[in-house]
């Protein structure tokens, strides 16, 4: 099965390599799209040379495929892929009501308003369902906003974020535990504390090291100014 996808997305990186503005690839890359979603892979290069088709051929353009094509650009965040998408979708298609929902949503996120969001895609699950994995992706670009704001993130804090209570984060935080580094630790009357992986953004006394290979002459030029 693999060998097979492998194929087919060669074949069409070839069509979008060698003549990405002839609209006789537009229904292969249609069908792209929803390989895209069946086999939870995903190609912004493909789906874009789509958008750019559609501009030029509006009356073939495919509501439900754009749509599925803007859920993937959301899960590739904090990439900013839907909005490359977007640029590319004429003003009066964005007025549709699908649209402005994806739109709301992308702004939660951008603006890291997680419980909004999440309130917002449980009214929209018509939408969003259509593409498996969204809920997982959406998780995990949470956990990366967590991890440039937080050392030791509150449990009611990942709870927000991520949409889980109760059992089923206890078995999530046990899975981020065995797997991904995190540690859990007990604080003195207070809820649960997840002591999240160290990076540069939550100990920034790790981008010493960065400074550290500044050449002697940047500095030389810097000393005086600072004198």
């Amino acid at each position: 099965m693999g060998r097979e996808q492998q194929q087919v997305s060669y074949t069409v990186e070839q069509l979008v390599s060698v003549n990405p503005y002839n609209p006789d690839i537009l229904t292969d890359l249609e069908n792209y799209v929803n390989e895209q979603v069946s086999s939870q892979t995903y190609s912004l290069d493909a789906n874009l040379c789509l958008l750019r088709l559609y501009q030029f051929e509006p009356g073939r353009m495919s509501i439900p495929i754009v749509v599925q094509i803007l859920i993937k650009a959301l899960m590739a965040m904090p990439a900013s892929d839907f909005s490359l998408c977007l640029f590319l979708i004429p003003e009066q298609v964005q007025m549709e009501e699908k649209f402005k929902t994806l739109i709301v949503l992308s702004h939660y996120l951008e603006t890291a308003r997680f419980r909004q969001f999440w309130d917002e895609a449980a009214k929209s699950r018509s939408i969003l369902e259509v593409v498996p994995g969204f809920e997982q992706a959406i998780q995990a670009y949470a956990i990366h906003v967590l991890s440039l704001t937080y050392q030791k993130v509150p449990r009611p804090v990942l709870a927000e974020a991520i949409n889980i209570e109760g059992l089923s984060l206890d078995k999530f935080i046990e899975h981020h535990v065995a797997n991904s580094g995190w540690v859990l630790e007990k604080s003195h009357g207070r809820s649960q504390l997840i002591v999240l992986p160290r990076n540069e953004f939550n100990h920034p006394e790790l981008k010493k090291h960065t400074a550290e290979g500044v050449p002697f002459e940047h500095v030389t030029r810097i000393f005086p100014m600072l004198s």
